[in-house]
């Protein structure tokens, strides 16, 4: 039996402890709505753990030579992978532990990599002006026009903005809402601002589309690409070659929801205000969030410098 990725794979020829790896991936998408972090745990897990009978024939030993250890890349591994590798597999054994499975954690022995913060990035206005700029005036252009508007004003993950469907918006008078479900399975229903919205109704109208005639669960971004709509590795790759045109350095797509944070703390928002648009749980993580992008400016270096004379 080949390894599965995803929870739907479970079935009763499954070995026990393969069961236990589709039952943790399955309460791992519950808890963080997110397919592409269920995806990333079992491409970690599926490999390392078919080279054992049971999770229980696992040592210290096994843990620390994988973490470490050279993958499909060729490349020796960051801090930030082998922290990755090291945290996955403790999650599932911390899950194995509590479903009573097994009685201890071979990821405890361990010594965690200290990671190396990246500085976070935010487009600020001009730098999204050159990037709207670039993209061209064609079906596949409009598209990602109207994909780019949706990421920057509503500052939503990549998955929730790709994932979006025609039953997941609603108008009312002149107002249209999106819904959503966010990290951690948080749900919302949002204004989806005008700009962004004019847009995706300028793309819908290349494909003969409407939303009141689509079907609830079609794809909203199916201009160029067909009814499945555009996948986020296709939409990805488009972006960093219009950072490219306009002259920006290469990035993910995060950098958008940094440039939706980092846009509205500079029209003047308050850190409640941004915390609530970016659903953190906290005002911690915001000013964080926050600090990371816009750096901490020094007050007092002048008078330093007068006191000493320079």
């Amino acid at each position: 039996m080949g390894p599965q990725l995803l929870p739907a794979a479970v079935s009763d020829e499954s070995s026990d402890w393969r069961q236990t790896v589709l039952a943790f991936l399955a309460e791992k998408e519950r808890r963080s709505g997110s397919r592409r972090t269920v995806e990333g745990y079992a491409r970690m897990l599926w490999p390392f753990l078919s080279g054992f009978e049971s999770p229980a024939a696992v040592t210290p030993a096994h843990v620390l030579a994988w973490a470490h250890g050279i993958g499909l890349s060729g490349r020796e591994p960051s801090s930030a992978t082998v922290g990755a590798r090291i945290a996955c597999l403790s999650s599932y054994y911390r899950f194995l532990i509590r479903m009573q499975a097994a009685r201890s954690n071979p990821c405890d022995a361990l010594e965690r990599p200290k990671g190396v913060q990246s500085v976070a990035r935010g487009l600020g206005a001009d730098e999204v002006r050159r990037l709207l700029a670039v993209v061209p005036d064609t079906v596949a252009g409009r598209r990602d026009r109207a994909l780019l508007l949706t990421f920057i004003l509503t500052g939503r993950r990549r998955s929730e903005v790709i994932g979006l469907t025609a039953g997941d918006l609603s108008v009312e008078g002149d107002v249209a809402f999106y819904s959503y479900r966010g990290k951690g399975g948080k749900v919302g229903r949002r204004e989806l601002p005008r700009p962004a919205y004019d847009a995706l109704q300028a793309s819908l109208a290349d494909t003969g589309l409407s939303l009141a005639e689509m079907e609830p669960a079609a794809s909203l971004w199916q201009s160029g690409v067909g009814t499945r709509g555009i996948t986020g590795s296709t939409f990805y790759s488009r972006f960093r070659r219009y950072l490219r045109a306009a002259g920006l350095a290469p990035s993910g797509l995060h950098i958008l929801r940094h440039s939706a944070a980092k846009l509205r703390r500079d029209a003047g928002a308050s850190i409640e205000a941004v915390s609530s648009f970016l659903d953190h749980s906290s005002l911690a993580v915001t000013s964080v969030y926050l600090r990371r992008l816009e750096g901490e400016t020094d007050r007092t270096w002048p008078d330093v410098a007068a006191a000493i004379g320079v």
